[in-house]
C-alpha cells in the first residue's frame, strides 16, 4: 500500500472521527474524497502527523495544540529559511555570523527606503 492509499484510508477513519461518534455503516455517506471539502487542507495535517506517528492520539484541543501546531511551525521553519534567502540575495537584509556562531539577520540600513516602498505598495 502505497503512500496515498494509506491516505486515504486513514482520511475515512479521521474523517469519522472529526465528524463525531457514527453508527456502524454511517461512514458510507461521508464524502469519499477528502480532498475536495473545505477543510481538506486540516484532513491532510491531520493524516500527515498520523502517519508520522501512527502510535499517537489526543484530544481535539491536543491535536489543535500539538499536532497542527507542530506541523504547521515545521512549514513556517523553511518558509521563513526560503524568505529570508529572498531577501539576503536582493541586499534588504543582511546576514552574520553572531557570537553565538549561529546566522543572525539585520536590515540592510542602505536598502531603508527601498523597503519602505515595498511596503506601502
Amino acid at each position: 500500500m502505497n503512500f496515498g492509499d494509506r491516505l486515504q484510508t486513514c482520511g475515512m477513519a479521521v474523517a469519522v472521527f472529526i465528524l463525531g461518534r457514527m453508527e456502524p455503516g454511517e461512514a458510507r455517506r461521508v464524502k469519499t474524497d477528502l480532498r475536495e471539502t473545505k477543510n481538506s487542507h486540516i484532513v491532510h495535517e491531520i493524516l500527515s502527523y498520523l502517519i508520522e506517528h501512527p502510535n499517537s492520539s489526543d484530544t481535539l484541543e491536543g491535536i489543535i495544540q500539538w499536532w497542527l501546531l507542530e506541523r504547521k511551525i515545521k512549514h513556517q521553519i523553511e518558509n521563513v529559511r526560503e524568505s529570508l534567502a529572498e531577501l539576503v540575495a536582493k541586499g534588504w537584509v543582511l546576514e552574520y555570523k553572531g557570537k553565538d556562531t549561529r546566522t543572525h539577520y539585520r536590515i540592510n540600513p542602505r536598502k531603508h527606503g527601498k523597503i519602505e516602498v515595498f511596503l506601502k505598495q
